[in-house]
């Protein structure tokens, strides 16, 4: 019998929760398991995953294959890692000094990409708001060019208006004189 540790799909419609399993490699993906190692929720932020490592390491021990997702996952937690050392033939206290400098490592690593993260955020808001207010300035520069044009015709059309009320006045002044 070959064993193969996968997931196994649990949850609601469009919010899976998966439960890691050793499982006979025939049976289906939501049928029948020897085991359940462990849990995997992709849905939280960021997503969470718990996993038994003494079992994780026996049934990996004992010959079961992981499937490419669980062994990411057990990649992530340092599962792999800590067979990996075992293997090598190191004591208890040199694979838990590895191990929690690897932790280390890990925390640093996402640290640091959470950082970079929010810089990158602060740098795209900064950018909003002086496109904004870039915006803005150019909607007040408009407004004004629009208030000067009026402004402009409103003086050629006072203009025109005294320009048209001269001649007639001037009209009426010849008239007079003709009478006369």
């Amino acid at each position: 019998m070959a064993v193969k540790l996968r997931l196994k799909r649990m949850g609601k419609k469009r919010q899976p929760i998966y439960k890691v399993v050793a499982a006979d490699e025939r049976s289906p993906r939501d049928g029948k398991f020897i085991e359940a190692i462990g849990l995997y929720n992709p849905k939280t932020n960021p997503s969470t995953v718990e996993i038994d490592q003494e079992r994780a390491l026996y049934w990996l021990n004992v010959g079961a294959q992981p499937t490419t997702t669980v062994k990411n996952l057990l990649s992530g937690e340092g599962v792999l890692y800590k067979k990996e050392l075992t293997a090598k033939g190191l004591g208890e206290d040199e694979i838990s000094a590895a191990m929690e400098e690897w932790q280390n490592k890990k925390e640093a690593k996402s640290e640091a990409a959470r950082t970079k993260a929010e810089k990158a955020k602060a740098e795209k808001e900064k950018a909003k708001a002086k496109e904004l207010e870039e915006a803005k300035a150019k909607e007040l520069e408009e407004a004004q060019k629009k208030a000067q044009q009026e402004a402009q015709e409103a003086q050629k059309a006072e203009q025109a208006e005294a320009e048209t009320e001269e001649p007639k006045a001037e009209e009426n002044s010849s008239d007079e004189d003709k009478k006369e």
